[in-house]
């Protein structure tokens, strides 16, 4: 993973925010093969989901919220994660997702400098593998105590107070990373509060605005509108792409678990009784979409969510999982809402949000089944399954080519250009007609600098699929046989092939798309 972050900075695929200024955690930018990479999913997708299908159309929602959907939907007071604080670092830790321990729990009740001249009571503890670690302790609870002490007060300079041991097993009250004792859980709104007007007033609850935490309440909101402008009839889908934010409590893992994040998400309307049906028809649509996108689907794990860990509205879940190298960690979720949303929108907007069936003339709330992907996510593993590290060396000299194999439609370039030698007058103007040519089609790169070689090793790095050169055949120079045709070499296979200049446009195209 740390390589992979690396070749992420220095080829310009995604960068800490605010960099400059340490950084602020939990938000990443995207440069510019980032971007493009970015895009290139994003545009596959909606592609897929809407352009080539008749059921779902899409849309574009509000990040700002207004307070009432919020609370119709549910996230207003109950949106929110455990959350405790270690006492000897400050980091705060999602209290549910710290691990069970055993060991010897040293307690102390405070401490006080060996000349009496300052003292502290708090209680603190530190957990050991056994009573043996003491001293490990010891040296834990003064490191605690000294950020409580006056100054020039040293570890060296203090007596730890009331010290008692005591067996612990399977606690969660204590910090994996250094054994200290945590805080008590406590709830953590994981929703951004804002204040829309220039005169707000705190107490005016319509005064109160959220960056939205998902982007399904928008599509929740407009469902009916859209209904009657689109003349959809059930069952049908609205689909969106946007920017979604959870004030995370521990971002972690690169850009997998952030605060602002962007969703590819799905709403499918329809019946009750075909539910479950559907939800089973997208869970094998979505792994064919992961396939076609270069993951394959034997590194995807289907979790049946089971009875009791689903959200209490849904009848059937599947998390949709993916071996990054960091471990097995969620990429999307399909699940059958039920008809929860659109009916709790109803009861808190009392507009109806029913469905009027014109041939059985019935009325009702449509039910839903979700297919919610994480576009960072889903970036994240292209990127994860793509990066390789291959050993050409021979006669035991070292020679790894750090290649990103990117499945060609995801590419954030689709084809260098070369010119064997940059000289060469008639091989640059050749080169840049060809750029020319292809640029309204696709993203691609000119290149001239260094040998052929290392600007092979260059585009590999980036995952570029297809680099063409143009040499002195192009110019006839060796004979007649290969004249006006251009050397195209596969990343993959490093394998070299000659394509007639006039017949590169289509050639590509027919491998990208």
């Amino acid at each position: 993973m740390e390589k992979i972050v690396s070749l992420c900075k220095r080829r310009g695929f995604i960068f800490q925010s605010a960099e400059i200024y340490g950084g602020l955690n939990g938000c990443w930018d995207y440069g510019p093969l980032g971007a493009e990479l970015k895009r290139n999913l994003k545009e596959y997708w909606w592609r897929c989901n809407v352009q080539e299908r008749d059921d779902v159309v899409g849309m574009d929602g509000s990040i700002l919220t207004h307070n009432s959907v919020l609370v119709a939907s549910g996230h207003v007071g109950g949106f929110s994660d455990p959350m405790c604080d270690c006492l000897l670092t400050k980091e705060r830790l999602r209290a549910d997702q710290v691990p069970a321990q055993s060991g010897t729990a040293f307690w102390y009740t405070g401490a006080k400098s060996k000349d009496g001249s300052w003292s502290v009571e708090k209680e603190f503890a530190v957990l050991v593998a056994s009573e043996e670690a003491a001293r490990d302790a010891r040296k834990t609870a003064a490191k605690f105590y000294v950020q409580l002490a006056a100054a020039g007060v040293s570890a060296a300079d203090l007596e730890l107070q009331g010290e008692r041991a005591e067996a612990v097993t399977d606690s969660v009250r204590f910090n994996p990373a250094n054994g200290s004792l945590l805080t008590e859980p406590r709830e953590f709104n994981l929703m951004f509060k804002t204040k829309i007007g220039a005169t707000s007033d705190e107490n005016d609850p319509s005064a109160i605005g959220w960056l939205r935490p998902e982007t399904a309440q928008s599509i929740f909101c407009q469902y009916k509108n859209i209904l009657d402008s689109s003349r959809m009839k059930i069952p049908f889908g609205i689909a969106q792409i946007g920017k979604s934010f959870r004030n995370e409590i521990n971002p972690r893992n690169f850009t997998f678990r952030s605060r602002e994040f962007e969703q590819m998400e799905i709403e499918y309307f329809c019946r009750a009784e075909d539910g479950l049906k559907l939800t089973d028809e997208w869970l094998e649509r979505r792994l064919c979409f992961y396939e076609n996108i270069g993951i394959p689907r034997e590194k995807i794990h289907i979790l049946d969510v089971p009875d009791g860990e689903r959200a209490f509205y849904s009848k059937k879940t599947y998390d949709l999982e993916y071996e990054f190298p960091f471990g097995i960690q969620e990429l999307e979720g399909i699940a059958y809402r039920t008809d929860y949303d659109l009916g709790s929108h109803q009861t808190g907007s009392g507009k109806s949000m029913e469905y009027f069936d014109e041939e059985s003339r019935e009325r009702f709330i449509p039910h839903v089944v979700e297919p919610s992907a994480g576009c960072d996510r889903t970036v994240l593993a292209v990127i994860c399954e793509a990066f390789d590290e291959e050993e050409l060396g021979k006669d035991g000299k070292s020679d790894v080519r750090t290649v990103m194999r990117f499945h060609p439609r995801m590419a954030p370039i689709k084809a260098a250009v070369f010119p064997l030698l940059k000289k060469n007058e008639e091989q640059v103007r050749i080169a840049k007609e060809i750029v020319k040519e292809l640029k309204p089609w696709m993203p691609v790169f000119y290149d001239e600098a260094g040998a052929v070689g290392r600007r092979y090793r260059r585009q590999d790095e980036v995952g570029t699929p297809f680099c063409i050169t143009v040499d002195f055949d192009t110019l006839g120079e060796n004979g007649e046989e290969n004249k006006d045709t251009v050397t195209i070499r596969h990343r993959d296979s490093m394998e070299q092939e000659r394509v007639p200049v006039k017949d590169v446009l289509h050639w590509l195209i027919k491998r990208i798309h």
